[in-house]
Formats: structure tokens, C-alpha cells, sequence
């Protein structure tokens, strides 16, 4: 593994026991109607096939099967297989059932053009590389499919940008450290998240690298996040 990659796989697996309740709170409890939009924008259906990539403990894969029903497919792959161990059981609770497996963004082990409906949250700025995982996750997509990536921004308002970089570089950490025990681990996806592109450079990056022939970014609270819609060619 890369240095990067020992990183994130140390955070993760350390803050796992108690993500679920620490995101629900750093995110103001905005992170479920985040992942529903992310959903209906897809454009996903009845009978659809999806690969949630950095699925976590599940909950983007979960909002996708409540969509696609009992004639669709769900898999979520993650690369810390601790992150992995609440996803069966939370899935099997609302009665459905989807696959859940270690996996890798940058190395996929599926065949060309398997999936109707790619996503990733929050994930994509924490792999070792982001355009070879942009081009995996791309090369496994139907054309016509959706990448639907969930991921931080920043907000450019006056006033409001001023506040949130306040609660993101201090407040986060404090708060993130408290419920989960690691402090450093929201340090770094505070800078991790200031680090990466967003906006119209990650349009670009998605159109250069993925080949994706459109490409909309919809900011959500002021650009402190983005959904970006792909379009497959």
C-alpha cells in the first residue's frame, strides 16, 4: 500500500465503531437527504444494477436498493474492510440484501460496462490516485450509465464560507474527535477535503479522466458539498 492509502486505512479503521453517529453530527444531520438527492438524481430505477464504491457502513448502498427493489442488484465495496462489518446487518434490518465485499476504487474486479449506476461518497478524495479511479470506476459503467459522485466543496459565500471554514478547520475536529476518539482522524479529512478540487476543476477532471460526455455539478449548503451527475458516453 501507498503511504495515502496506510492512512486512510488507519483513520478509518479507527473511527469505524462510531462513524455513523460522528457524521450524523459533523454534517448537522444533513448527510441522509444529501445521499437521497444523490439517488433521485441518478436516475435510478426499478430493476437497475449499482456499485456503490467506498460504501462504508452502507447507507449510500441502502438508499440505492430501497430504489432499484428485489429485481435489482446492490454491491458496495470498500477498501477497510472494518468500515464493512455494520453494512450486512443494517441492510438485512430493512429487509433487503445486498452484497458487500473489500474492494479497491483503483482496481475494480468487475467486468467492463457491468453497472447501470456508479457512485461514490465522500470516498473519491481518499484514494491514492483519483483520476486512475475515476477511469476504473468509468471503464464499469454502461454507456449511457450515471457516476454519481457525493463529495466536500467549499463554500464561496461572504460570510457563510468565512463560518464554515471556522466550524470545518476547529469546530469539526473538536466535535469528530469527542464522538469517535480520534481527533487527528477529522484533522485529516479536513485538509484532505481542502487538498482536492471541486467545483468546475473537478468537471474538468471527470470530463478529461472519465471520459464522461456530461457532467453537472449541483452544490448543496452553499458548495460545502457537490453531487457531480456523469453521464456515460
Amino acid at each position: 500500500m501507498s503511504d495515502k492509502a496506510q492512512q486512510v486505512h488507519r483513520i478509518f479503521a479507527t473511527i469505524a465503531p462510531r462513524y455513523d453517529l460522528a457524521n450524523d453530527v459533523i454534517s448537522l444531520g444533513r448527510s441522509h437527504a444529501w445521499r437521497a438527492k444523490c439517488v433521485r438524481l441518478s436516475g435510478a430505477r426499478e430493476g437497475m444494477k449499482v456499485l456503490d464504491v467506498a460504501t462504508g457502513t452502507g447507507d449510500l448502498a441502502i438508499a440505492f436498493k430501497k430504489v432499484v427493489g428485489n429485481s435489482g442488484e446492490v454491491i458496495g465495496v470498500d477498501f477497510c474492510a472494518e468500515m464493512l462489518i455494520p453494512a450486512p446487518d443494517k441492510a438485512r434490518a430493512r429487509g433487503m440484501e445486498i452484497t458487500f465485499k473489500q474492494g479497491d476504487a483503483m482496481n475494480l474486479e468487475f467486468a467492463d460496462q457491468s453497472f447501470d449506476i456508479v457512485s461514490i461518497a465522500y470516498g473519491l478524495r481518499n484514494v491514492s490516485n483519483a483520476a486512475i479511479a475515476i477511469r476504473e470506476m468509468s471503464r464499469v459503467i454502461k454507456p449511457g450509465g450515471k457516476f454519481m459522485i457525493l463529495e466536500t466543496g467549499r463554500s464561496e459565500w461572504p460570510v457563510f464560507g468565512q463560518a464554515t471554514e471556522l466550524y470545518t478547520t476547529k469546530i469539526m475536529p473538536l466535535l469528530g474527535g469527542w464522538l469517535s476518539g480520534n481527533r487527528d482522524a477529522y484533522s485529516y479529512l479536513d485538509s484532505s477535503s481542502k487538498e482536492f478540487p471541486y467545483g468546475q476543476k473537478l468537471v474538468e477532471m471527470l470530463k478529461t479522466e472519465g471520459g464522461f460526455k456530461e457532467v453537472e455539478a449541483h452544490p448543496l449548503f452553499g458548495g460545502v458539498s457537490y453531487i457531480y451527475e456523469c453521464t456515460k458516453s
